[in-house]
């Protein structure tokens, strides 16, 4: 019998299966007996307001946990905000754990990617510094696949397989016409470029996949891109370029900032991206004379729960479920991690990891992943992420669309 009570935070930016991580910790502290199963809102900043939910006020049956799993978005809200240094920033961390104690936590979990994993390391920290019981336990979350210690994040693949899902049919649509054109593909990835590799996924007996994929790993030249494009259009008419939102010039300039947009930066001093795909689109217009489109996938990336991969799905509950148990056992200051244990078949095993090691930490796509050229993937890519994207998860559908649990 768990005893005490667990909170749980979600932050950063969403992914569709991170409600399943959270139905994870939901679910094995439930069976194990927790009194009590807390939720801040909107993350450690609601928390530092007292802004809590408890969670058995609104997963009442085992229908809504089922109905949670399947929820895009953070079902508890989120947030992008820096805990301070504890020697600057003591009164925060006094405040946090003053709400750790009126809710009578004795473990807590957040459910994030770098910078998350950057506050569930500074709370273990302080904890430590002045003694206290409470289990600090990170859950990874990124579609961005860049968490080091970990073979891959749960929403990389759901992520990944609705990216490849989109590019087979922009392709489709691209060769409709008897014309020369260029379709430049814009992906989410600042510095980590396994989601715009991800568009390469849709090669086979049905399609080609795209002529050229550009990752953010290796510096992008306009001219010999160009150049590329105008060779491969004497043989094929209609191309299509996938490209990643984060790729730069030898100099370090991202390619979205060469069209003269000012720059604008998140809390965490991060460069906000866009523009890349439609600056590409109107330089390569009026250099190949040809009829061009960049399309933006956005938001939608993140949060395409109707296709949900179902090894994504199922792996994030589960790191849910060995986050809790990690505590369970005594563990603090620890995320929960996939080690790859085989690829033919498949098969991963949940670790633990010490958080402070991937706290602020990156996880690029290795060069060997990327073709010599630099302008596609290789088998090893295939390899690794294929198995990723594999199985599907029906949505719960209600008067013809998906289901979700309305957020509280």
């Amino acid at each position: 019998m768990y005893n005490g009570n667990i909170i749980i935070g979600q932050s950063g930016g969403p992914t569709a299966v991170i409600n399943a991580s959270l139905a994870g910790v939901y679910s094995a502290a439930k069976q194990a007996g927790a009194a009590k199963v807390y939720g801040m809102r909107y993350g450690i900043e609601g928390l530092l307001k007292g802004s809590v939910l408890d969670l058995d006020e609104v997963l009442k049956t085992p229908e809504d946990v089922t109905l949670l799993r399947r929820t895009p978005s953070s079902f508890l809200g989120s947030c992008r905000y820096r805990l301070p240094n504890v020697e600057t920033g003591k009164k925060t961390y006094e405040l946090l754990f003053e709400q750790f104690e009126k809710l009578h936590i004795t473990a807590c979990f957040y459910i994030g990617g770098n910078d998350s994993m950057d506050t569930i390391h500074k709370l273990h920290l302080y904890g430590e510094s002045i003694g206290s019981p409470i289990r600090f336990i990170g859950v990874p979350k990124s579609i961005d696949n860049d968490l080091p210690g970990t073979d891959h994040t749960p929403g990389f693949g759901s992520a990944a397989k609705y990216i490849a899902t989109l590019t087979k049919e922009i392709i489709c649509d691209a060769t409709v016409y008897d014309m020369k054109s260029v379709t430049v593909i814009e992906v989410m990835g600042r510095d980590a470029g396994w989601l715009t590799g991800a568009t390469a996924l849709c090669r086979g007996a049905d399609c080609d996949g795209p002529d050229f994929i550009y990752l953010p790993e290796l510096s992008f030249d306009l001219e010999t891109f160009l150049a590329k494009l105008e060779a491969k259009m004497k043989t094929k008419k209609s191309l299509v370029v996938a490209v990643s939102e984060g790729i730069r010039t030898a100099r370090g300039g991202y390619v979205c900032e060469m069209g003269g947009e000012e720059k604008r930066h998140d809390v965490f001093g991060h460069t906000m991206l866009c523009g890349t795909a439609q600056f590409l689109a109107e330089v390569i217009g009026r250099r190949l004379s040809c009829k061009t489109r960049g399309i933006e996938l956005n938001t939608p990336q993140r949060c395409a729960a109707h296709l949900l991969s179902a090894c994504d799905e199922a792996e994030a509950f589960a790191a849910g479920e060995a986050a809790f148990h990690a505590a369970e056992k005594g563990l603090t200051g620890e995320m929960a991690a996939f080690h790859r244990t085989g690829d033919a078949p498949y098969s991963c095993e949940i670790v633990t990891v010490p958080v402070g090691t991937v706290a602020n930490a990156e996880q690029c796509v290795p060069r060997s992943y990327i073709n010599e050229a630099g302008d596609n993937v290789t088998e090893a890519f295939f390899a690794y992420a294929r198995p990723l994207i594999i199985g599907e998860v029906m949505p719960i559908i209600r008067d013809g669309l998906p289901a979700v649990l309305k957020r509280r």
